[in-house]
């Protein structure tokens, strides 16, 4: 292992562990560089603007069309987290990462998908306790499995580490009691934003990734999987910023966020026991294994599209699963939408 990457490890089983112990005060960086940071992120949000208008709304039933060939109700799909995971910068309900997941969970399941967003635009992490309350009191039934996309408001607001990890954890552990599988998209890299200059962008990426790492590790041991959203969602974003940032220069286009639902999806379907288990064996040609759960965690916070899953004690599973193209898909039909009022605040 790397110097760089042990010391990457070492900071985030700090925080992780000031996070289980209740620490909420830990910094990443010194006073001087968070006010750097701060006052870079306000002249930032000039050039990137607003985020302007409201997500379209997604949620209702997906893959309608195999509701009679099993006769099983459909999977329940919980989605919480901040504006990414609401579907900020697309104008069509079906462009948005919680309509391309259930499309994606109904192709692979065979089964019906329902899809229940309750992901707030410039959400932080202390606002997902008041969404598990919303996902878990006002749905019928527990989620089959939740995705979590948080952590990019914590770092640009400059939330104490500790406390955005332990307020994640905390999430997962509720919506784990509760019964559903969770799968978190870890904080994304926000050295990436194409408006932001230096000194922000080389601080932005380090605090994002140390967050991401930390994230992780509380997420394994609180009984979820992650998967790394890094500079939001691989190389293709790197490359075509312009094709792959929408038009407030800030959130995913519909192609970034297809990209994103891509690198999910496989996970997604694992944590639910429908991947293929012959896929399920680590590969030594894609750099995957059991590691020790910090170094996973720092590996996978730097390469975007890496899964992490629990393996034992303080080890983990360190996966680079294949992307699958995703099916095309329909927009939820209206009589099993949700009704816009039940989404409060949402």
């Amino acid at each position: 292992m790397s110097p760089i990457t042990t010391s990457r490890a070492r900071v985030a089983r700090r925080i992780a562990a000031a996070a289980a112990y209740g620490g909420g005060g830990i910094g990443l960086l010194g006073a001087t560089a968070a006010g750097i940071l701060l006052t870079e992120v306000r002249l930032a949000r000039r050039v990137v603007g607003g985020a302007g208008g409201t997500p379209p709304h997604a949620d209702g039933r997906y893959g309608s069309a195999f509701v009679h060939r099993l006769g099983r109700e459909p999977l329940l799909l919980g989605l919480l987290g901040d504006s990414t995971a609401a579907g900020q910068g697309v104008h069509r309900p079906r462009q948005t990462p919680g309509a391309l997941l259930a499309s994606g969970l109904a192709a692979v399941a065979e089964r019906p998908v329902e899809l229940r967003n309750v992901a707030l635009s410039g959400a932080r992490s202390h606002d997902l306790d008041r969404q598990v309350t919303l996902l878990l009191d006002e749905t019928e039934r527990v989620p089959d499995v939740s995705v979590i996309m948080i952590g990019a408001n914590d770092v640009t607001h400059g939330m104490p580490a500790a406390r955005s990890v332990r307020l994640l954890s905390d999430a997962v552990r509720r919506l784990r009691e509760a019964g559903s599988e969770v799968v978190v998209g870890t904080c994304p890299d926000l050295g990436t934003i194409e408006p932001v200059y230096q000194p922000l962008r080389w601080v932005a990426r380090r605090l994002s990734r140390q967050l991401a790492a930390a994230q992780t590790i509380a997420v394994i041991e609180a009984g979820g999987r992650t998967v790394s959203l890094g500079d939001l969602l691989g190389p293709e974003f790197a490359a075509n910023p312009r094709e792959l940032f929408g038009p407030d220069n800030f959130h995913p286009s519909a192609e970034g966020y297809a990209t994103a639902a891509m690198a999910v999806l496989p996970t997604l379907c694992a944590a639910l026991g429908l991947w293929p288990e012959d896929e399920e064996r680590p590969d030594a040609a894609r750099r995957e294994g059991i590691l020790p759960v910090a170094r996973a965690a720092a590996e996978a916070a730097a390469e975007a599209g890496t899964e992490v899953t629990a393996a034992r004690g303080r080890w983990a599973l360190l996966k680079h699963r294949k992307r699958r193209r995703l099916p095309a898909h329909t927009d939820p039909t209206p009589r099993h939408v949700w009704s816009r009022a039940a989404r409060g605040s949402s």
